[in-house]
């Protein structure tokens, strides 16, 4: 997928915006940073959201994707359910903090 592929699928969520449940399995798909800031603001956007699984595992994405990850969750304000995996990308104890 790569950060390309995140951009596009963070571009299709935004357009969801009465979606109430999301899981995304995107492990090893190399996102990167720059990919966990796209779909951090197309999950922004899904402000109806009540459950979000999102499984990042081995995408790499760094202190500051889970930062753009955090500031995105962050807007789903009645989100009841939320399942993360982040094991293998390198979110570091300052990237944890930024998502919680």
């Amino acid at each position: 997928m790569g950060e390309n592929g995140a951009k596009c699928l963070g571009e299709e969520i935004a357009k969801c915006v009465t979606l109430t449940s999301l899981n995304l399995n995107l492990r090893s798909n190399i996102i990167g940073e720059n990919g966990a800031e796209y779909l951090g603001e197309g999950i922004a956007k899904c402000v109806t959201l009540t459950f979000l699984n999102l499984d990042l595992w081995g995408n790499r994405i760094g202190e500051n994707g889970a930062k753009y990850l955090g500031e995105g969750i962050a807007k789903c304000v009645i989100l009841t359910s939320l399942n993360l995996n982040f094991n293998g990308s390198s979110i570091g104890e300052n990237g944890a903090k930024c998502l919680g």
